[in-house]
């Protein structure tokens, strides 16, 4: 079925060149034992870590809200294939090259929706925020309200990699279970959203950079990764193996997470 995309689409279109460098570390190959560490897997770290004045080389991409593809209402959204099977099409639309680098980053994008759940995980590619919601509260309780964290910068930052110190005592987010989304690459927002049985704790960590900066990041810890892939570059960063050691990462600041809201 023809749609007609609006002109916001068409310029997001022309904004996702500049996202394809920054891949999340969840999608970065495992690095061999002699090539030099990707600067953007600097986001792991272990429970051990979690204490005041605790300083670690940390990665934050800089984005502009302002310049990033934002999520479509849902009804605009349902008018657009979503599918790999309508990648010719939508890469004649929007004018890219079949071997560009915005194909292979909608290719992508498709390849991590399409590909089926992890063992103990549910997954869901959400191209709206109507759907977005719907299938958090399909996994969190459909009358249960909301909270949603992130990583925010308290101070604009210039720098992407620095070191960072552990101002205040992290704050654990006591909930039952969390949904985490994370952005892909797309011509307009893309969220890959999941949530994964086991212990998993969410915290707020107060940030201070070594340049000044101050980040309020969100982070999460999986308490329980013997079930993970040996070939996992958490496991690669942080030198343990799986079911050795829990496994905690900081969100990026475009990321966000989901979980039943504390307030009464």
């Amino acid at each position: 079925m023809e749609f007609r995309p609006t002109l916001t689409i068409l310029l997001h279109a022309l904004l996702l060149f500049q996202f394809l460098g920054e891949s999340k570390a969840r999608h970065i190959a495992k690095p061999s034992p002699k090539e030099p560490l990707n600067p953007q897997l600097n986001i792991f770290f272990t429970p051990n870590d979690l204490k005041i004045g605790k300083t670690m080389p940390l990665f934050f991409a800089i984005k502009d809200p302002k310049s990033s593809p934002h999520l479509l209402p849902r009804d605009e959204a349902n008018s657009i294939p979503f599918h790999s099977s309508h990648l010719p099409y939508l890469l004649e639309f929007f004018s890219f090259a079949k071997d560009s680098p915005q194909a292979k980053a909608m290719e992508d994008t498709f390849f991590h929706c399409e590909i089926s759940a992890m063992n103990g995980e549910s997954k869901y590619c959400a191209t709206s925020l109507e759907s977005m919601l719907d299938w958090a509260g399909e996994i969190l309780g459909v009358s249960t309200k909301l909270d949603v964290y992130t990583t925010n910068f308290l101070k604009k930052s210039t720098v992407t990699l620095q070191n960072y110190t552990i101002m205040q005592k992290p704050k654990e987010i006591l909930v039952p279970k969390l949904v985490a989304c994370h952005t892909l690459p797309y011509p307009y927002a893309v969220f890959y959203c999941h949530m994964q049985k086991g212990e998993n704790k969410l915290f707020k960590i107060s940030l201070l950079g070594e340049n000044g900066d101050r980040i309020e990041a969100a982070a999460i810890c999986h308490m329980d990764t013997k079930e993970w892939n040996h070939d996992h570059v958490a496991f690669t960063v942080l030198k343990v193996v799986p079911g050795s050691s829990p496994v905690c990462h900081f969100f990026p600041v475009d990321n966000l997470v989901w979980v039943p809201s504390l307030s009464m």
